[in-house]
C-alpha cells in the first residue's frame, strides 16, 4: 500500500538539497492574526453587563443594581461598568474585583442610600473610597469625626519644620541603640520646646519684652542646640508642647511601635546674664519586642 502525503519527498542526493536562500524564504515573518484569532484572544468591547450585577471582590460576593456602580460618573465604579473596558468574571460568573472586599458592603451602602459607615470603619472606608474615586463620599467622611480631627491636627503639624523627617530620626536612633546593644528597647533624649526663647512661668513677664528689643547680637547668644538625640520647636500656635507630644507618640504608636516618654528635667545651658535655656528634656523609650 503507497501512502501519498502532502509533502515532497526530500531526496538523499546532496545536489538535490535544499539551497540556503530556499531555507530563508522558508523562514518568513508570522501572518497578521485574523479577526477571528483576535476574537479568540480578547473578548469583544463594549461589554454588556445585566441590570442586576454580581460581584467577587476579592473573594467576597455582592450583587448590585448595574445604576448603582454608576451612580456617581466620575468614579473608578462608573468607568469600570461602562462598557469601554473589560471586568474579568469568576467560574460562577461573577464580576471579578482585585481589591480586598472587607469595606466594599460600605461603598455600596453610600452608593445606594449615602449611608457612612461607624466611626470605628471612616479611616478604612476612606482609603477605599480614594481608591475608587469617590469624590462625594470622600468629602462626606472628611467631614466627620475622626477625620475632621485629624484635619486640624495636620495644620497644627504644618508648623512644623521637619515634622516627619524627625520620627525617622528617632526610629533609626532607637533601632541602631537597640542592635548595638542586643535590647529589646533603646532610650533616647528628645526635646521639645514652643517658644524660640528661654521662657519659665516666672519669666515669663521679662521675656515678652526681650524678645522684641534684642539686639542682633543678643538674639545670637539665645541660639543653641540643646544636648539631645532630636529636637521639635519651636512653633506658634495655641497648640502646646503637650499637643505635640500627644502628636509624636500617636504616629509612632500607628507605625506598630511601643513609645513611652517622660520629663527628665530641663537645658541647663546658660545664655546671657541670668537667663538658662530651660527647654523642657523628655526620655523616650523604644521598645521593639
Amino acid at each position: 500500500m503507497v501512502v501519498v502525503t502532502g509533502q515532497n519527498k526530500v531526496s538523499g542526493n546532496p545536489d538535490d538539497a535544499m539551497s540556503s536562500s530556499d531555507a530563508e524564504d522558508d523562514f518568513q515573518e508570522p501572518a497578521t492574526p485574523t479577526a477571528t484569532q483576535a476574537g479568540q484572544a480578547l473578548p469583544l468591547l463594549p461589554q454588556q453587563f445585566p441590570e442586576v450585577v454580581p460581584l467577587n471582590v476579592g473573594g467576597m460576593y455582592f450583587t448590585t443594581r448595574l445604576s448603582t456602580l454608576r451612580r456617581y460618573e466620575d468614579t473608578m465604579l462608573a468607568a469600570m461598568f461602562s462598557g469601554r473596558h473589560y471586568i474579568p468574571t469568576d467560574a460562577e460568573g461573577r464580576y471579578f474585583i482585585d481589591r480586598d472586599g472587607t469595606y466594599f458592603g460600605d461603598i455600596l451602602n453610600f452608593l445606594r442610600s449615602g449611608d457612612l459607615p461607624p466611626r470605628e470603619r471612616v479611616r478604612s472606608v476612606y482609603k477605599e473610597a480614594q481608591y475608587y474615586s469617590i469624590g462625594p463620599l470622600l468629602d462626606n467622611l472628611e467631614d466627620i469625626q475622626p477625620l475632621k480631627g485629624e484635619k486640624v491636627r495636620q495644620a497644627f503639624l504644618g508648623l512644623m519644620p521637619y515634622y516627619k523627617d524627625h520620627l525617622e530620626r528617632i526610629i533609626e536612633i532607637a533601632k541602631l541603640r537597640a542592635m548595638q546593644r542586643k535590647a529589646r528597647f533603646a532610650k533616647l533624649k528628645v526635646c521639645v520646646f514652643k517658644e524660640e526663647m528661654p521662657i519659665t512661668p516666672y519669666e515669663c513677664p521679662h521675656f515678652s519684652s526681650l524678645r522684641f528689643e534684642r539686639s542682633e547680637s543678643e538674639t545670637k547668644l539665645f541660639e543653641h542646640h540643646c544636648e539631645v538625640d532630636v529636637s521639635f520647636g519651636p512653633w506658634e500656635a495655641v497648640a502646646d508642647v503637650y499637643d505635640l507630644l500627644h502628636c509624636i507618640v500617636t504616629d509612632l504608636s500607628d507605625r506598630g511601635i511601643t513609645v513611652d516618654h517622660q520629663c527628665i528635667g530641663v537645658c541647663d545651658k546658660h545664655l546671657i546674664n541670668h537667663y538658662y535655656c530651660k527647654r523642657p528634656i523628655y526620655e523616650f523609650k523604644i521598645t521593639w519586642w
